[in-house]
């Protein structure tokens, strides 16, 4: 029976360059010159740091556009809403989130269902994998959920036939 798992993964290596070319990027811009300003990665996890509360924001948009040049979506990211004042600097943590979380697989697992495709879907620890006898029916499902509100960035590997 053919299946194919759906999960949500950052590709750290990625990350890592998106992140070093935003400090890069940093260095070099004419508004930051002068200024106290930072972007470091530690394990999943971003942390930009700058005098302002406005150069934070400039911070966030060059991560961004670093991140999307490199293919990393933003979309499943956890930040605070408002900026931590700590002394002088104001500081965002921005945390990359991999894995399916249950109450996003079990969101997948409706739309499947609402969608009235013929495949079954079962959560298996922080991924879903999903089953169907047609492999017409798993590229229904696909699809779907590209097209679909989710917001996680969805990859779907081990396509089996």
């Amino acid at each position: 029976m053919p299946s194919f798992d759906i999960v949500s993964e950052i590709d750290q290596v990625e990350l890592k360059n998106a992140v070093d070319n935003a400090a890069r990027e940093l260095t070099t811009r004419f508004d930051f010159r002068g200024v106290q300003a930072s972007i470091e990665l530690k394990e999943l996890t971003v942390t930009l740091s700058t005098e302002s509360d406005f150069q934070l924001n400039q911070l966030l948009e060059i991560l961004r556009n670093n991140c999307t040049r490199r293919g990393i979506s933003m979309a499943g990211v956890e930040m605070e809403d408002e900026p931590v004042h700590s002394g002088k600097n104001f500081s965002y943590h921005v945390n990359f989130k991999q894995g399916i979380e249950q109450p996003v697989a079990k969101q997948i697992i409706k739309k499947l269902k609402d969608a009235k495709i013929k495949v079954q879907a079962s959560i298996q620890g922080e991924k879903v994998r999903v089953n169907g006898k047609k492999r017409d029916d798993l590229q229904e499902a696909i699809a779907l959920l590209k097209n679909s509100d989710i917001e996680l960035p969805l990859q779907y590997e081990n396509f089996r036939d």
